[in-house]
């Protein structure tokens, strides 16, 4: 197996890697309320005595479940949101697919997840001052755009080798 040989299959392989999260962290939206309920029965039941979770962190998630379940009660269609959250995720990650066939000609695709991934942090960080998120949480959905980008930039790395061993690619 030569070298560009090898480099593909990574770049392939990582390529997969990146679009399992961009499908998991989407198709996780449609489910939202139901696994909000159990996140707040493991807190609840005494991870917070334990000191595993944090008491904001604990509060955080029953002020969510409290508001998302007197919202599904009174206005369900709301949810729907969240469900074409998850639809342009699953978009998405199908866009990915031309960039496993044919990482070299479809590396514009790592170009625009990696602006995406940019754009996550001042996405979280304003909206969710303007929606009373707390920090933390902000950091942490920050962080999505951080970790996504990672793989992309090993991706864009190694197309620069592979640029780099055969010009012209």
């Amino acid at each position: 197996m030569t070298f560009n040989e090898t480099l593909l299959k990574k770049i392939r392989l990582l390529t997969w890697f990146f679009m399992m999260g961009l499908f998991l962290s989407g198709v996780t939206a449609i489910p939202l309320h139901s696994e909000l309920q159990l996140l707040h029965k493991m807190v609840a039941n005494g991870a917070v005595a334990r000191g595993f979770v944090p008491t904001g962190f604990a509060e955080w998630i029953l002020k969510v479940e409290q508001g998302l379940s007197s919202t599904n009660a009174k206005y369900p269609f709301l949810a729907y949101g969240t469900d074409w959250l998850a639809f342009g995720h699953i978009v998405i990650t199908i866009a990915f697919w031309g960039a496993v066939k044919d990482p070299i000609r479809n590396r514009w695709l790592y170009d625009f997840g990696l602006i995406a991934c940019a754009l996550i942090i001042p996405w979280a960080l304003v909206l969710g001052q303007v929606r009373d998120i707390p920090l933390g949480w902000r950091l942490i959905d920050c962080s999505f755009g951080v970790f996504g980008a990672i793989p992309l930039l090993i991706i864009r790395h190694w197309l620069s080798q592979m640029n780099l061993q055969a010009p012209g690619l």
